[in-house]
């Protein structure tokens, strides 16, 4: 059995699959809430403490046996870490080794620690004689560290420790043909942030990590209807968008003034920036589709909304969407099980 393990500030989620001749059998997936139930979520409050508590209850749950699994793939937020693909000259490994640290640490936080890096040569640049194209991911040993000594507080064997963006990612190119022509751009909504990727057949894979999250869904509407944490959260998951973009004292529906930009104009805006910018960068901007994941996902309103001000079609990432073993589950809000099926795949390649 493998397991992806999705450790989000909010809530962790799992995905348990064999692999079969013909790919993968679902054989679990469950989540559990990190903080208290019934009690507002304040990200600063969270600990380790609640995420060993989260994970051992998540797994007891489930009725699952850490000993039974034979590959655990976890992640590491996009904000931790970095997803970078470089073009650089041909040279020796080691000193494409030494290049790639010197590259990495421009581009993650430093806590005092060493970079902790992994790459891979994708191939020849296309544009470029004598270069080659790089993939590179990059960590602090400060934070791979804290992450495994979690995973051992809870009893479990660090296995696979990926990236969460191209967890997504992975999970994607499996469910989806990759487009000959275009880009897919996949925005996986987290608690806190949300990680946005461009890529496509022979293109430039990007990644970025935007500053907007469910939370802060819940957190406009506490703010400016003045409920509760838990009443502001029943009303996204019943009303959508409309709970804050509408205004509730006329009958003009036309959302909030410039003045008022909403959390939603906000994300709309920090992902229009970010594919100009790849547009620039690239000279590419065939955007096929915008592809939701993660536990906001399913706002109501949001993939219209997207739609609508960005003029490019949005859907909903079902990750379960014709798996062997999903119709015998009961599944609510598949889409915030894309990132632990990534970690899940991930798993399933190692020999």
């Amino acid at each position: 059995m493998f397991l992806g393990l999705d450790i989000g500030r909010q809530y962790i989620k799992m995905v348990a699959m064999n692999k079969t001749k013909d790919g993968y059998k679902l054989l679990d997936a469950g989540h559990r809430l990190v903080p208290e139930p019934n009690q507002a979520f304040d990200p600063d409050k969270i600990d380790t403490h609640h995420w060993v508590m989260a994970i051992k209850e998540l797994l007891r749950q489930q009725g699952l046996n850490p000993k039974k699994v034979k590959t655990l793939a976890t992640g590491i937020s996009g904000a931790a870490a970095s997803v970078k693909q470089i073009t650089t000259m041909e040279m020796p490994t080691d000193e494409l080794e030494s290049a790639m640290t010197f590259e990495a640490r421009k581009h993650i936080p430093m806590d005092g620690t060493d970079a902790v890096i992994d790459y891979q040569i994708l191939g020849s640049n296309d544009k470029e004689v004598d270069k080659v194209d790089v993939g590179l991911v990059a960590c602090t040993k400060g934070v791979l560290n804290t992450h495994m000594d979690l995973l051992k507080e809870c009893g479990l064997k660090p296995g696979v420790i990926d990236v969460d963006p191209i967890a997504v990612t992975n999970a994607f190119t499996y469910l989806k043909d990759m487009p000959n022509d275009g880009l897919a751009v996949l925005l996986d909504i987290g608690a806190l942030s949300s990680s946005l990727v461009v890529w496509g057949s022979g293109q430039q894979y990007f990644t970025r990590d935007l500053p907007v999250g469910g939370h802060h869904f819940v957190k406009e509407i506490v703010d400016k209807k003045e409920l509760s944490y838990t009443e502001a959260q029943d009303l996204l998951y019943r009303e959508g968008v409309s709970s804050v973009l509408k205004n509730d004292s006329s009958d003009d529906q036309s959302g909030l003034s410039v003045a008022e930009r909403s959390v939603f104009d906000n994300l709309i805006e920090d992902i229009r920036r970010s594919l100009r910018f790849y547009a620039k960068q690239t000279g590419q901007s065939f955007f096929l589709k915008i592809l939701l994941t993660g536990g906001a996902a399913d706002t109501p309103g949001l993939t219209d909304l997207i739609s609508s001000k960005l003029n490019i079609d949005s859907d909903i990432l079902n990750p379960f969407d014709g798996i062997e073993g999903a119709d015998s589950l009961s599944v609510e809000n598949p889409s915030q099980y894309v990132l632990a099926m990534g970690l899940c795949l991930r798993a399933g390649m190692e020999k």
